[in-house]
């Protein structure tokens, strides 16, 4: 093999290895993903096993009052930076095990965390090469991003129109800075985390009342004035992002 051919090959080698590193961190994130269903940790995420465990899960809490929330802190994040489905019910076991106001607390903090990570990963790995060949919807939110990243992010958190891991990965696409990244997230999940942690604060006397008649959880037993007002206060959240909207459409905003 001639000097020439050998130069070629490493001129060939570089892109290749250069692309293998910035897809390494996404690779890590769809990794751990399947790791966690072949774990069969989704069977656990569910209002039976919360039924079934909850005299041991608030009695570890109550042995481990530091690093029971802390450990919960951790497990959260991780489930949100490898886009493992599990927000919403991991929020309501929040709301149960340690209360509305703690357990909003620890979801808004360790939700950031995570999602901030799988935003680093994505950029890493996408940004400036999805961006520049996408169209129609997708195309509206990088004019809304590039008018005005951080009310636009804002809004799209207090609104539940896209999969939370999607509004988690598309900032990374227009060059979203972390800072407004993280602000926002942190900001426009608070009304929904600490709706659905009171939502989960009130789910003890159903998980009682069913345990007692030997029975799953029914939608029917969620109807109690406690849970009731969470619904209202979620419905509350639904209705934020329009009200934003008119407000930055108003001449006198």
């Amino acid at each position: 093999m001639t000097v020439m051919q050998t130069t070629a090959n490493d001129r060939n080698e570089k892109p290749k290895r250069s692309l293998l590193k910035r897809l390494a961190p996404l690779f890590v994130v769809a990794g751990g993903l399947l790791a966690g269903y072949a774990l069969g940790l989704h069977e656990y995420l569910s209002l039976t096993f919360l039924s079934e465990s909850r005299d041991v899960l608030r009695g570890f809490v109550a042995q481990n009052p530091v690093l029971a929330p802390l450990g919960f802190a951790v497990l959260y994040a991780l489930a949100v930076a490898f886009s493992f489905p599990a927000a919403s019910i991991l929020t309501l076991f929040a709301g149960f095990l340690f209360g509305w106001l703690l357990g909003g607390a620890l979801v808004a903090v360790a939700a950031t965390i995570g999602a901030s990570a799988v935003f680093l990963a994505a950029r890493g790995a996408l940004s400036g090469v999805l961006a520049q060949k996408i169209g129609g919807r997708v195309s509206r939110m990088a004019r809304g991003f590039e008018d005005d990243a951080f009310n636009y992010l804002l809004v799209l958190r207090l609104a539940p129109i896209f999969p939370f891991w999607v509004v988690n990965i598309a900032p990374a696409l227009f060059n979203v800075s972390l800072r407004t990244y993280a602000t926002a997230t942190f900001l426009g999940i608070l009304p929904g985390t600490f709706a659905y942690a009171y939502l989960g604060h009130g789910l003890d006397s159903v998980l009682v009342a069913a345990a007692e008649a030997g029975r799953e959880v029914t939608p029917g037993d969620l109807v109690t004035p406690q849970l009731t007002l969470a619904f209202g206060a979620l419905a509350l959240v639904a209705a934020i992002p329009v009200v934003v909207k008119k407000l930055r459409r108003s001449p006198d905003a």
